[in-house]
């Protein structure tokens, strides 16, 4: 019998091949797939956010179709491919183009990450999430699992880990040119909005907005213009430790191997997470205005216990500010000091015995101090990215994993999403990430897994 091989089931074929699968020289991959065609992709969210790919994907890649539940504000995105199709609904396009369709996108609300990146890798495609992953930590957990299930190339979007910055912090910290590191502190400034009245007027709906569609599993309320301010809501969005935390604190995530404390097999034999939460106030349906968290991380290794210190919101949290200020040897730009162009607004100091080093807020950028000490510093070798996007897209085609890969980057979610439930709840809490359970906290385990609306599952 003549076996019909269609373009998905041979991508996906190849990918479930193996991660290190390499390109050839001669632009074929040793199955004979094209190392230079463009992948078919299709972008889920192409306004806000999910203009960057808009912009980015034509360019490299061949862009097959386009969906967003508001045709408005997608109107003008559209036009940067015109011959894809445009789609409301990303399951209709999914059915409809499961055999045009190599891989997809997803830059909508958090809300919705979930969901349609679930639906995509069932379907076989590659999938590019932006950060923070999931809404939730068993959704983070979910994603993993479908992704080494159905051996689809996945990616998240915390485009700094494709920077040299990022991979030399890496791998400096992975070799000891630190030390022992047993304190770190991260902050942004940004902050949450604070406790709010719940929306409960009913407003007209434009025609131009699915309403279901943009609410996705959350619960069923009538449209107000107030929900669309999504970040602003627990319901929707993950508060500045999804927007930024993913950012701001991969370097250290990754450099200290706080990642591996997810594997059961753990040699020290320790997995809980500690976490102790401050805020300006518990906030049940937004964020608060500022919050301080501590991590305590259990050994990893050779490595020691290590606290992570994360302060959110420049006008009430307490924070490091002067003590870093002092080992740097120059003022933080919080708009206030410096070149006052808020340079600074996030950023990251690793505190080890032999040195510290820090980081700008996408890890793009780092120093090393004292100056003196590193000035001769010889880096380690790394491997260089193509590019996020590019990287993502030759594992595609069959080549290496993604570095952001589910594998990690889900970790790296749930540890950010850990400090929303601390807190939603305001009080301290133990998680064993190889369980996915909070032990200590009846209220705050619940908060792991929310529940879906009728009608959606993942």
């Amino acid at each position: 019998m003549k076996t019909v091989i269609n373009r998905r089931a041979f991508l996906r074929n190849t990918v479930a091949a193996g991660a290190g699968f390499l390109i050839l020289n001669d632009s074929r991959s040793a199955f004979g797939y094209p190392a230079n065609e463009k992948v078919n992709v299709a972008l889920v969210g192409v306004d806000g956010r999910g203009g960057w790919f808009s912009d980015t994907m034509p360019r490299i890649s061949n862009v097959v179709a386009m969906c967003d539940v508001n045709t408005r504000r997608a109107a003008g995105q559209f036009a940067k491919a015109p011959n894809a199709k445009r789609y409301v609904d990303f399951r209709k396009m999914l059915d409809e183009m499961d055999n045009e369709i190599d891989a997809v996108t997803v830059a909508t609300p958090d809300n919705t990450h979930a969901v349609i990146s679930a639906a995509a890798i069932r379907h076989g495609k590659g999938i590019f999430t932006e950060k923070p992953l999931t809404h939730d930590i068993f959704e983070a957990r979910k994603l993993r699992d479908l992704g080494r299930q159905y051996k689809v190339a996945t990616q998240m979007g915390n485009q700094g880990t494709a920077s040299r910055a990022f991979r030399e912090g890496v791998a400096l910290i992975q070799a000891g040119a630190l030390g022992h590191v047993r304190e770190v502190h991260a902050w942004n400034t940004g902050g949450g909005a604070g406790d709010r009245p719940v929306p409960t007027e009913k407003h007209d709906l434009p025609d131009y907005i699915d309403w279901d569609l943009w609410l996705g599993p959350a619960q069923w309320r009538e449209y107000n213009t107030r929900w669309t301010a999504w970040h602003t809501w627990r319901d929707f969005a993950t508060g500045q430790l999804g927007n930024w935390g993913c950012h701001t604190m991969n370097v250290f995530f990754k450099g200290l191997r706080l990642d591996t404390l997810w594997s059961a097999d753990n040699p020290n034999g320790k997995n809980n997470i500690r976490l102790i939460p401050q805020v300006s106030e518990v906030c049940k349906g937004a964020f608060p205005q500022w919050e301080i968290l501590e991590y305590d991380f259990p050994a990893r290794g050779d490595m020691p216990p290590v606290k992570v210190h994360w302060y959110n919101g420049a006008g009430g949290a307490p924070g490091p500010r002067k003590m870093i200020e002092e080992k740097m040897g120059r003022p933080l730009d919080w708009g206030d000091a410096g070149a006052k162009q808020w340079r600074d607004h996030a950023g990251c100091f690793v505190i080890g015995s032999e040195g510290m080093l820090h980081s700008n807020g996408h890890n793009t950028e780092y120093a090393l101090y004292p100056t003196e000490k590193f000035k001769d510093y010889k880096t380690p070798e790394t491997v260089r990215s193509r590019g996020h996007e590019n990287e993502w897209l030759d594992a595609v085609k069959g080549g290496p994993a993604g570095m952001s890969n589910f594998d990690y980057a889900a970790p790296l979610a749930e540890y950010v999403l850990l400090g929303n439930i601390a807190t939603l709840v305001g009080e301290k809490i133990e998680f064993d990430p190889a369980a996915m359970k909070i032990t200590n906290h009846e209220a705050a385990n619940k908060a792991i897994q929310r529940q879906y609306r009728h009608g959606w599952a993942l």
